[in-house]
């Protein structure tokens, strides 16, 4: 496992068995993961009847001992998506950061990354905004800036911009390095999308100082690219709910050249 900070830490880690009457937020995680499995139940910090059901029918499903209780080797079974996107690839030689970020960014959609508990709330997004969560805490920048820190620890080598939580830092910190592409640049073939190479940032921007919205781009032609965008859903919102792909245009975009 890479060196994480506390906080990714923190969602990977129990420290005791938890079972029927036990409360807290480390019951809210277990209530979390339940329901992203597919085992919904309240996700209110107590252990009560329905928790234990839940946690009894997760164990049947993963083939594990039914006993109702939260123990290493189930806790392990309910976080192992995490676990598995966490696990950095090791690059093929040669392989350039936007390669990289390509699998990475991927290997996070194939686990379908969800809010749960609440707007903005669950495991996921507290990774993605540095333990933080809540109404006030929309991560598509988090989400960005998470999996382009895993790619550069992947090949060891420096952020090309530090990254941010905030879809309008993310546009100055590219504008400071010479990263920034303008729509009208895409558009009117200026800038054409192999100079973007296989994949870039992209930002929604609803002002000429505001920036709603962040993912990763792909496969740019004409006016059009493919995307990986986290904190969005099936409509496009600035504000969904899950990691997902979309198709959009260059409209009203502006994007961050990734160095090779």
């Amino acid at each position: 496992m890479a060196d994480y900070p506390d906080y990714v830490i923190k969602e990977l880690t129990l420290d005791r068995v938890l079972r029927h009457g036990d409360s807290g937020s480390r019951v809210r995680r277990v209530q979390e993961w339940l329901t992203i499995h597919g085992f919904a139940t309240a996700v209110d910090g107590g252990f009560g009847d329905a928790t234990e059901k839940c946690v009894t029918n997760f164990q049947h499903a993963k083939a594990l001992a039914p006993n109702g209780e939260v123990t290493e080797e189930t806790w392990v079974a309910m976080i192992e998506p995490l676990k598995d996107v966490l696990e950095l690839p090791e690059p093929a030689p040669g392989a350039t950061l936007r390669q990289i970020v390509s699998q990475i960014a991927n290997r996070h959609l194939a686990k379908h990354p969800v809010e749960v508990g609440g707007d903005n709330r669950g495991p996921w997004v507290r990774i993605y905004v540095e333990g933080n969560q809540g109404h006030d805490w929309r991560w598509c920048a988090g989400f960005v800036t998470f999996v382009l820190k895993q790619a550069c620890m992947s090949l060891g080598r420096a952020m090309p911009i530090e990254g941010s939580v905030s879809c309008d830092v993310l546009l100055y910190q590219a504008k400071a390095a010479g990263l920034r592409v303008r729509d009208t640049e895409i558009a009117s073939g200026q800038t054409p999308w192999s100079d973007l190479g296989e994949m870039a940032i992209f930002l929604v921007r609803r002002t000429a100082t505001d920036w709603t919205h962040t993912g990763f781009c792909f496969g740019g032609a004409g006016t059009i690219f493919s995307t990986i965008e986290g904190n969005t859903n099936d409509d496009g919102s600035n504000n969904g709910y899950e990691v997902t792909k979309r198709t959009r245009s260059v409209t009203k975009k502006d994007f961050i050249r990734i160095p090779a």
